[in-house]
Formats: structure tokens, sequence, C-alpha cells
């Protein structure tokens, strides 16, 4: 698909210069399309301007923002003057900002007004939307700038995992990796050349960031929302005749409950949806495949430390059943070990793959225990594999807990719960129970229309008695309107960790 060696030359400037590559929705109501050719210029004056400041290839220029063109310019300019990007989450706690622009040694941070208090002084920052010198436009250096060559082993980019335990991990990935990433997955480029891309992910995450690589890679039209909102999300596929969307599970989860907005909306140029970066359910591929019944639904697998598009197709053709991941494409190798290191065909994930990270950011112990000298990276997933091949999502090997001596994987709670048809949502977490050991507590959120009386904690309980082993159901079930997310839309499952403690504390007393 693209030859570049460099991720900041995925642009095919022999291609269409007026063709719209983004249409950035910051302000809705005043759309502002950016075509390849002044996406081009725009990058190449981010790369001229932050070497003019006296940057040097190598330097990391951190990237603190809501989703903007502006934001793509600096993430591709940065790696085309051999920088290296390092996009970082918003919604962390401030310390946690400042460790990271610390652990990777940021020289400049490109942020936005909504940000910039985070911004620790003492760092140089360019400011999206700013005014003033630090205003982003006054780093820009227009005229054209060649690409900084890179070598098989340069870092172009580093991504910080979502620190869900403990301190988020700098995750180095090279120029090579993700080009391999990007070809692996549309190996002629046909796959989202006349596609209309919705990207509504942060950009701090792999989900949307690679999204937005392959179209530029393929010279498709991305169109951008600063944040996920479903009611935004809703109204920028129709109005905007998006064809192809990406998401995490619990996107989706919320756009389903957007019911009278959805009956009001044409939905009908949808094409692809593709989700992926958390669990799945079933009852969530029924309900996305009602919102869009023209559209093939599919579940994909990466991670951040060997790579996206992990899984695909079956090479002898073999239907893939949906809830599956898919079988391992091209150049993955994928195993699945037991507790005693031995292949099974229900483990723990292992992969390598020609994108997996050389080892974490100044982590060298963790780095040992999670990439083997042979390359195999240890996802922490526990995965079944089929007889066919197909590789199916367990649950997490940290989220596993023990109940009553048996093991209990929430994931797999999660999909049983949400086959019933009052429930829209669930989350499963342990809490400590003086008889089992722990015990699962579940946080549901009704189906839209359900009410109270018709889904209560014993319904569910005597639903899950019905649908799964004992020692599955929940002893405790709490209603919520939503669950609590956290910074890369996915569920937090920490805040309901903490909320859960209330039921072992209430028995213990």
């Amino acid at each position: 698909m693209t030859s570049a060696a460099n991720l900041g030359d995925l642009i095919d400037r022999s291609k269409n210069p007026d063709k719209v590559a983004i249409v950035d929705l910051a302000d809705a109501a005043k759309p502002l399309e950016t075509t390849y050719g002044a996406l081009a210029a725009r990058i190449d004056s981010a790369a001229r301007g932050l070497l003019a400041r006296g940057l040097v290839p190598g330097d990391r220029v951190a990237i603190l923002a809501a989703n903007s063109t502006d934001y793509l310019v600096a993430f591709f300019g940065a790696m085309r003057a051999g920088l290296i990007a390092v996009p970082v989450g918003f919604k962390f706690p401030t310390a946690t900002i400042h460790y990271i622009l610390a652990d990777c040694g940021a020289k400049c941070v490109v942020t936005d007004p909504e940000r910039l208090a985070d911004c620790p002084a003492g760092i140089e920052r360019a400011v999206i939307g700013g005014a003033g010198p630090d205003r982003f436009d006054a780093l820009l250096e227009p005229g054209a700038f060649d690409c900084v060559p890179t070598g098989p082993e340069d870092v172009g980019m580093i991504l910080y995992t979502s620190g869900s335990t403990g301190r988020p991990k700098g995750v180095p990935l090279t120029h090579a990796g993700q080009i391999w990433v990007l070809n692996n997955i549309d190996p002629d480029g046909s796959a989202l050349g006349q596609e209309r891309v919705l990207v509504a992910a942060p950009l701090y995450h792999m989900n949307g960031l690679l999204l937005s690589k392959l179209v530029v890679a393929t010279h498709a039209r991305e169109v951008l929302l600063p944040q996920f909102r479903a009611g935004a999300y809703i109204e920028a596929i129709a109005h905007h005749r998006c064809t192809y969307l990406t998401s995490v599970p619990t996107m989706l989860a919320l756009v389903a409950g957007e019911r009278e907005l959805l009956a009001a909306s044409d939905l009908t140029s949808v094409r692809v949806v593709m989700m992926g970066s958390a669990p799945l359910t079933q009852a969530l591929i029924d309900r996305v495949k009602a919102i869009f019944p023209g559209a093939a639904v599919s579940n994909a697998y990466g991670t951040t430390e060997a790579g996206a598009g992990t899984f695909g197709a079956h090479p002898d053709g073999v239907p893939r059943p949906e809830i599956a991941l898919g079988y391992p494409q091209p150049g993955v190798e994928a195993r699945l070990v037991a507790d005693d290191g031995s292949d099974t065909d229900e483990g723990i994930l292992l992969l390598r793959t020609p994108a997996t990270m050389t080892g974490y950011l100044n982590l060298p112990d963790m780095t040992r225990k999670r990439l083997s000298q042979k390359g195999w990276y240890d996802t922490g997933d526990i995965m079944r594999r089929d007889c066919d091949g197909f590789f199916y999502f367990v649950g997490r090997a940290d989220d596993m807990f023990v109940c009553g001596g048996e093991n209990v994987y929430p994931g797999e709670v999660e999909k049983m719960l949400e086959r019933n048809p009052g429930i829209h949502q669930a989350c499963v977490v342990p809490a400590a129970d003086a008889v089992r050991g722990r015990k699962p507590v579940a946080f549901i959120v009704r189906a839209p229309g359900i009410a109270g009386a018709e889904l209560t904690e014993e319904a569910v309980k005597d639903f899950a008695l019905r649908n799964a082993p004992p020692h599955e159901h929940p002893r405790n079930v709490e209603f919520l309107p939503d669950l609590p997310l956290a910074g890369t839309n996915k569920i937090d499952r920490n805040a309901l960790f903490e909320r859960a403690k209330a039921y072992a504390e209430v028995e213990a007393g």
C-alpha cells in the first residue's frame, strides 16, 4: 500500500491534491475541510518549524490536545522531521501528565487552550487555536520539506498505555513496524480509498490514531470529532454520509441508547463498522447490526505493544463467526500458553510480529516480564482458539478472580448477562467475601424503555443462575444510569472496583 519509510511521509503526493482529507468538526456548524495538498503543506511547515526551534532528530514532541486537524499536523510533522511524536492522554490527572512528559523527555508540547494549564512550566509549548507568540500557527515555517530518512530501528512515536494498573507505560514504536501494520491491514491500498471514515476515539489512543494513519495512506476522507459524544457521533454520520466507523464497543453501546435520535437519522450510508480495543459481546453486535442493517460488523483486536490488525480473514475462506477476533494475519505469530508455558487451545495469548516493541521506555523489569528474549510479547489476554483456528477473547488475566475455588472471567459473565434483552450494558468486578474469597458484583445499565419493576436485582440473579454456572452468578447487582468511562472510552473498571468494596464492607459488618 505504501512504500514510505517514515510515518510522516504517508501522503502520496502524486495523487489528487484537491481531494478533501479531513473534515474537522470542532465546530459542527462550521466544518473545516482540509485538502490533501493543504494538509501536506501544513505538515511540511510543522516539520520545518519544529527544527527551526532548535529540536534535532530523536527529540520528543508531546501532543496534549483534543482531536483536531492540527493535532494530526503536529503528529505527522514531528515524525517527518525525524522527531518522535508522543500523544498524551489529556484525561489523565495533571500529575500523571507531568510524569509522562518527564518520562519521555519531551522538549516541546503541542497543546490547546483547554489543556494549557496541565503543561508544566519550563517546557516550550505551541497552542492549537491559541493567540500570541505561543500559538501553533506561529511555530509553522511555510515551505517544502524533504522527509528525514529513517532506518528499520528508528522510533517514530511513543504511546502510553492507559495506566489501569500503576503508572502509564511508554511504548516506543518504530516507523518500520507501524508501516508494516498499515500494509498488512490494507496490502493494495483499496480498503479505505473511497470511504468517509468517522473518527471520534481520542488520537492519543491506538484506535483512532491507526485509522487516521490508514486514511492518510489511502487518500481517503476522515470526518474528525474533537471528542466522542453519542449524539454528535450520530449527527456526524447522518450529515456527512460516513461510510466507515471505528470505535471502542462502549461508544456504540452509548450510541444504541440514543433511540429517538437514531430513529430520526438517516444512517444508511454506513458500510463498515469496526469495533475493537475492548471486549465485545454478541448482544452488542446484534444491536449495532440493527442500527446499521446494511453494514458489515467486525470485531478487531490489537495491542499497542505488538501492533494492530492482528487477526483477520481465514486463509481458506472459512466464514468468520461474528464474535470471533479472526485468524492470525500474515506475518503474525500467535500462541496460547497454559500456566506451565505449554501450548494450549485456551490460555494467555503471546504475539510476535514485525511491529512488536523492543521494550517499555525506562522500564527494564517490566520489559523482561512481558517480552521474551525471542521477541514474544505476553498480552495478558486469555484467548480461546476453535477447530478452524479462529481466536476468541475470554478475558484479561489480571481481571480473573476466584470464587469458591472456581475461576471467574468477568468478560464471560458480562456476555451472558447482556443476552438478557432488558440489559443494555453489564460490568462485573469482584468484591471480598468471607466464605468464597471473592464474589461477582454486577453493575447494570437497563435497556432503554425498561423500568425498574421489569428488571430487578432478583431478575438479574435468576437469569444468571439459568444461563451460567453457580459461581458466575452475581451476588450483588447495582443499577446505574451509565457505566463510568476511562479516558480511552473503555469502561473504568477501577472506579467500579472501588464502588464494589461497599458490598464487602456491608457484609463484613
